[in-house]
């Protein structure tokens, strides 16, 4: 029988509703002062998605630590993000605890990160089954295929901006693996890595719907303006560097046949009420009985 799996994006819907309420100042800390506003916000994301998608299996996939890969090839990959406010660091940890208690099997992998993680276990599960991907990550959209379909957070916690392989052909007009190559002459600031100077999305969609890839580009340059040219030539190594950064890793070292057995999810409401209880996410409490019921 095909299975529902649902892979979340843990750290991304933690960050999300941490900044969105930390911004009034509304940390809701529990009786022994921790701050649970951004886990009472990932609470409330996780339930709504499997409100909608009633998966039969669940697994959390998370960041470990703030080096990986990336970092051997280029020093200054995502180097460039402060470091997490006092009130969070508590909930990392935290989450996590909460999230085990659900029923939900807690993923991350040293020198590897959440979207690795997340890109394997789909590419692996997607053959005999459909997946479903909730994050705020855009570049995931690379792992899109017939049985994946990712959910991007938007405002609020309650909607979902879903993609399909065929919405993102309609859109993009390419294929989801070639959004690897856009990123590489677009670059991406939130990452740190380069791209083309003076390329953005626009130019880069264009020409990789023209030529296919970025060896392609590479092997035309004579066929684009002199403009792009220009830009392209000042930066090859850049270029190839920041498609290699790009790509999320569908090779991470993991069982996922035991993983399988592990993430069948049936926690029913009654306890996760119960759960959120005894952590006073009463907030988050209050939304699941409210709506799910």
């Amino acid at each position: 029988m095909t299975k529902k799996i649902l892979l979340i994006d843990g750290m991304a819907l933690l960050f999300r509703h941490f900044f969105a309420t930390s911004l009034h100042k509304q940390f809701m800390r529990n009786s022994s002062g921790i701050p649970t506003n951004g886990v009472q916000g990932f609470v409330r994301h996780v339930f709504t998605a499997i409100n909608e998608i009633q998966p039969s299996h669940v697994a959390v996939c998370w960041d470990m630590g703030k080096s990986t890969f990336r970092n051997d090839m280029f020093d200054g990959y995502k180097q460039n993000r402060p470091a997490p406010p006092e009130e969070l660091i508590p909930q990392f940890d935290y989450v996590k605890e909460v999230s085990n208690q659900f029923g939900f099997v807690n993923i991350g992998v040293q020198n590897y990160e959440a979207d690795d993680v997340i890109g394997t276990l789909a590419q692996q599960y997607s053959d005999q089954n459909q997946v479903y991907v909730v994050t705020g990550d855009k570049d995931i959209l690379q792992c899109i295929n017939p049985n994946v379909e990712i959910w991007l957070t938007k405002k609020g916690f309650n909607i979902y901006n879903r993609y399909t392989l065929d919405r993102f052909q309609s859109e993009y007009g390419l294929n989801p693996l070639q959004l690897i190559d856009v990123k590489a002459f677009m670059g991406d600031t939130a990452d740190g890595y380069p791209g083309v100077k003076g390329i953005g999305e626009k130019t880069a969609i264009k020409l990789i719907q023209n030529h296919g890839s970025v060896e392609s580009v590479l092997n035309a340059l004579d066929q684009l303006t002199p403009g792009q040219r220009t830009k392209i030539e000042a930066n090859i190594d850049n270029l190839k560097l920041s498609k290699t950064l790009a790509e999320i890793h569908t090779k991470v070292p993991l069982n996922t046949v035991d993983l399988l057995d592990k993430m069948q999810f049936g926690t029913e409401l009654t306890k996760i009420l119960n759960i959120c209880k005894e952590h006073e996410l009463y907030v988050s409490g209050k939304y699941l009985s409210t709506h799910f019921s």
